[in-house]
């Protein structure tokens, strides 16, 4: 096992048990990974902000999602994830007691690509977030 910058090497790849799993590499290339912790951390945030005291107005819903998708995405761009291809996901629908049962399927690579997601509910609505990290070659 070598140490260049800071870094733990083993043959071409990097070491998860010694970075925690945070990046790899590929060729000469350091790729940091999309941190599912963080980022859900910074979707939970952002619905707390714009949906905590709203209640469910079918009129206003498209505007939300658009804001709270936009809100999202700015706040994972300051993450830093370099080289990442973002998509992010919001779905509000109205609290009626029903259950709602939803899923994504994606292509991508597991070595790189991820997702985070978080869910905010009140009395009144439910909304359903998610960002994808793709990492562009």
């Amino acid at each position: 096992m070598k140490q260049r910058r800071g870094m733990f090497y083993r043959g071409d790849r990097l070491a998860d048990s010694e970075r925690g799993g945070s990046a790899r590499v590929r060729g000469n290339v350091i790729i940091i990974r999309f941190k599912t912790a963080v980022v859900k951390g910074k979707i939970n945030n952002v619905l707390k902000e714009e949906l905590s005291n709203k209640s469910y107005n079918p009129e206003e819903v498209p505007f939300m999602t658009r804001k709270i998708a936009e809100a999202i995405k700015t706040q994972v761009k300051e993450c830093a994830f370099e080289r990442y291809k973002l998509v992010v996901q919001v779905v509000i629908g109205e609290q009626r007691g029903e259950g709602v049962k939803m899923a994504a399927r994606c292509f991508w690579d597991a070595d790189t690509d991820n997702f985070a997601q978080d869910v905010y509910m009140n009395d009144s609505l439910f909304c359903v977030a998610a960002a994808f990290g793709c990492y562009y070659y």
